[in-house]
């Protein structure tokens, strides 16, 4: 009298887990690059957020307004390329509010990227990113040129 273990008793279910896996592993390769999808584009909206923050800040130590809303796109341009954002349309909205000591210089970036550049994925579509950043003008900064 021979006994089978129970794991080797072959029923109909045999071979269902590898027809299952096979039925389920599209879902969830998808679900996996939704996920990644979803990861680049908070990690994007991330680096727009520094973006602003270094764009504010150039351009509140700038001399005149008009100065620091070329600063504040020059440096938002920099930062994005070194960052490894790539925008289609990219806009640096400027509040200087006259550069006075102590008030805030307002920086508002508004980018569009291609998804398939943002997630490497081919993805169809475009995303728009939005970050605005203040800084302060600096209350005791460099006075030079004006009169004692």
């Amino acid at each position: 009298m021979s006994r089978e273990p129970r794991c080797a008793h072959h029923g109909p279910d045999r071979g269902s887990a590898t027809a299952e896996l096979v039925l389920i592993l599209p879902a969830l390769l998808l679900m996996l690059l939704f996920l990644v999808l979803c990861y680049r584009i908070s990690d994007a909206k991330l680096r727009m957020a520094d973006v602003a923050h270094q764009a504010a800040r150039a351009a509140s130590i700038a001399r005149t307004p008009a100065q620091a809303s070329a600063d504040a796109r020059a440096t938002a341009q920099t930062a994005l390329a070194s960052a490894g954002v790539t925008c289609r349309d990219l806009t640096v909205d400027t509040e200087t509010a006259g550069l006075a000591p102590g008030a805030l210089v307002r920086v508002t970036l508004t980018c569009t990227t291609q998804l398939d550049d943002l997630a490497m994925l081919g993805t169809p579509g475009s995303a728009t990113l939005h970050a605005s950043s203040t800084s302060p003008v600096d209350t005791y900064g460099d006075q030079m040129g004006q009169a004692p």
